[in-house]
């Protein structure tokens, strides 16, 4: 039986569809004419277990005759073990798709095992940590601080020592504070990655915030648990700094205005004064809107999105404003009744930055600052000093301890305080549920305790002054 040669192939014409061509080894091919022209259908024919079979091959000339007769070498080899072709290339098609699979599973387990720091930073942000900026702060610190430093490392490999070269480098700018709040948030990280995959696998080791001693990282006169109370004096030398600042301010001449220390901004005296009379969170006070007051009844509503919770819980507020409170609410509305705000920003539609007056406050105590020179834009003095410095700095949440305490002190019971302070109280889930009465009398006559307190202790302040002044000599 001759061979099937290429010029035969290309010798074929339409006259010769349905001619079939063969040659020895089981070789055959059917001749087909059609639109696309002549093609030959090549199969190879085997018996298996005593019946005739076949095994396409696939048509010249899309594959060449050297081609098809080796893909029929193959085959016949494959039947001459007592295969069946189909069955091959089945297990074959099988054994590739392992192998692939195989490969795919291999470069994830190598992707879980090299999972960075800095990618399941990503992964919290997203479906760990719930913050009121809408985490915008943990981004900003994170990428200033920590990402620069460990987010490329694989969280694997991520040790103690790495924490605490991003803890040391915060630390050397002077910022204890800071030290502390970027140690807390990388542990809440990891402690979330500690029950997840693929986070909890790759910290095979523990986790290495456990190991952090944050205490030997910060100044040894540097209080952690911040427990700072203004003094009656204190409170009084508050109010005298605000008064001569701007006394001392509009003494100096038009021309020289810029060599003087400007006053406090009254918008910031407000802030300070209604944090210490309602005992609010100074970023609840910030956030307040005039729709939520009522000044003619001397009612403050802080809605549960404004308020900081406990473990994301978080709860409307009633506040009563005290005589002292709600002089200072008229005040501010002066200054910005005719914004949706109390505290408007640049953009009158929006509320002022919730760390404004803290950092106001701050720039004017830098003593306690550990700063090279002044930041742009900022004040930079210890106009707002208090007690000469001597019991550290102050800062608006002192204010609203300030005002708890001195609650204590007039005797209000620790549930009230707790209640004035918008605290979430423990108890039973069934006691909550039933128990609804919401004190309102006793938190009113808290506040108005607190204010009338205040109201005495710097009328003193005032009698005090004025005596200072007239016993001063006068110039002749």
């Amino acid at each position: 039986m001759a061979k099937i040669t290429v010029k035969q192939l290309e010798a074929l014409t339409p006259a010769d569809d349905g001619k079939t061509l063969r040659e020895e080894g089981g070789l055959t091919a059917k001749v087909r004419a059609g639109v696309r022209g002549v093609t030959a259908l090549f199969r190879y024919e085997f018996k298996m277990g005593g019946a005739k079979r076949d095994h396409r091959l696939g048509s010249w000339p899309k594959k060449s005759l050297a081609q098809i007769r080796a893909e029929r070498d193959e085959m016949k080899a494959i039947v001459n073990k007592g295969i069946e072709p189909a069955t091959a290339l089945k297990a074959a098609k099988i054994e590739a798709q392992a192998a692939v699979a195989a490969t795919i599973a291999e470069a994830e387990r190598k992707d879980s095992e090299n999972k960075t720091f800095a990618a399941l930073f990503e992964a919290w942000l997203l479906d760990g940590v719930s913050r009121q900026d809408g985490n915008a702060e943990l981004r900003r610190s994170f990428s200033k601080d920590v990402l620069p430093v460990i987010g490329g490392k694989p969280l694997r490999t991520v040790n103690e020592k790495d924490l605490l070269t991003v803890l040391r480098a915060v630390k050397d700018r002077g910022l204890n504070r800071t030290v502390v709040i970027r140690s807390k948030d990388i542990g809440q990280m990891l402690r979330w990655a500690e029950k997840r995959k693929p986070w909890r696998t790759l910290m095979v080791d523990g986790n290495p915030a456990d190991l952090i001693d944050v205490n030997k990282l910060l100044d040894q006169d540097y209080q952690v648990q911040r427990d700072r109370v203004l003094s009656t004096g204190e409170i009084q030398e508050l109010q005298q700094i605000f008064t001569c600042l701007a006394r001392d301010y509009d003494a100096v001449p038009a021309g020289q205005k810029y060599s003087g220390i400007r006053p406090v901004n009254a918008r910031v005296q407000c802030a300070v004064w209604i944090c210490l009379s309602t005992l609010c969170r100074i970023g609840e006070l910030l956030k307040s809107e005039w729709r939520h007051l009522d000044l003619e009844k001397g009612t403050w509503f802080v809605p549960a999105e404004a308020t900081k919770g406990h473990k994301g819980k978080r709860q409307d507020h009633h506040i009563f404003l005290s005589n002292f409170a709600l002089a200072q609410f008229k005040r501010l509305r002066e200054e910005t009744g005719h914004t949706p705000f109390c505290f408007p920003g640049k953009d009158e539609n929006n509320h002022v930055d919730t760390k404004t007056v803290s950092k106001l406050i701050g720039d004017r105590q830098c003593c306690f600052k550990n700063r090279s020179k002044p930041l742009s834009g900022r004040h930079h003095d210890d106009s707002l000093v208090l007690s000469q410095g001597n019991k550290g700095e102050w800062t608006p949440h002192d204010l609203r301890r300030t005002g708890a305490t001195m609650m204590q002190e007039l005797g209000v019971t620790l549930e009230i305080i707790d209640r004035c302070q918008n605290h979430l109280l423990g108890g039973s889930r069934v006691r909550r549920h039933y128990l609804h009465y919401d004190y309102a009398k006793e938190k009113t006559e808290a506040w108005n305790m607190l204010g009338d307190r205040l109201e005495s202790i710097l009328l003193a302040s005032y009698a005090h002054e004025s005596q200072a002044r007239s016993l001063s000599p006068r110039p002749r």
